[in-house]
């Protein structure tokens, strides 16, 4: 996995862990190249977006309360940026604690740039990547108070075929990297809603061992520590790879 980067180091396939002795005592049923594939496939059939022609849209929705989760939303929209025809858009759900609260937690400023999203915004989407961090291995309170917004969105059915995807972030390791996301799916299912994890796509960086790296096969992920660890950039890239990753799946989809 480089640094800064979200595109697959290698697409030699893996037939097993890869270590010094040159294992191949536990297999692995995954290619290197999966995601490459995946964008090449899209790319081939669909020709460059012609100017004036609407983008498919991306929206990465996320709660960050000290800035780590936005910090894979921010270099996510980079990776779906970077499909032709397709742009991520940013937004933030509502903050349900006070100003006062936050102050006391010590919680930075929101980046005002990046806009609140209103729940009945959703239907405009074409993809949704949600971000959050766990709560005792489930979504935030504030993402959940997002999600029992959608309730007529819910009855309507409306976001129900929309491709949809999870990052999250962890204090620890053991903190919910998948189980934060694993438990999150039920509000897709009510929805109807495509839940899109990257699964192996990644490649050879889903296996590396010699750093600590939040992500799982169910999207990016980052660990927070005591609040003073910030995204490193193998966190950061797998971010960028799951942005790509959901631009694809949305093109083929728009092309069936």
């Amino acid at each position: 996995m480089g640094k800064g980067g979200g595109c697959v180091p290698s697409k030699k396939k893996l037939s097993g862990v890869a270590a010094d002795g040159e294992r191949d005592s536990v297999p692995i049923p995954v290619e290197v190249e999966v995601e490459v594939e995946v964008e090449d496939q899209v790319q081939e059939a669909e020709p460059k977006a012609a100017p004036g022609v609407a983008k498919l849209r991306v929206f990465i929705v996320f709660y960050s309360m000290y800035g780590h989760v936005e910090a894979l939303a921010k270099r996510m929209k980079k990776g779906v940026d970077g499909v032709d025809g397709v742009e991520g858009v940013l937004y933030r759900v509502p903050e349900t604690l006070s100003p006062e609260a936050l102050e006391k937690m010590k919680a930075p400023p929101k980046d005002e740039a990046v806009p609140v999203i209103g729940a009945g915004e959703l239907v405009e989407a074409d993809a949704v990547l949600f971000g959050f961090p766990t709560r005792y291995g489930c979504m935030a309170a504030q993402m959940k108070a997002f999600f029992d917004a959608t309730g007529q969105l819910w009855k309507e059915q409306k976001l129900a075929g929309k491709p949809a995807g999870f990052f999250v972030g962890t204090g620890t390791q053991g903190g919910g990297q998948e189980t934060t996301a694993w438990t999150a799916i039920t509000q897709l299912a009510h929805h109807g809603m495509l839940f899109v994890p990257i699964g192996y796509t990644f490649g050879a960086g889903m296996f590396k061992m010699d750093e600590i790296r939040g992500g799982s096969p169910y999207g990016a992920g980052v660990f927070a520590g005591d609040g003073s660890r910030e995204a490193t950039d193998a966190e950061l890239a797998l971010a960028e790879h799951q942005g790509k990753y959901m631009a694809a799946v949305v093109k083929r989809l728009a092309l069936a």
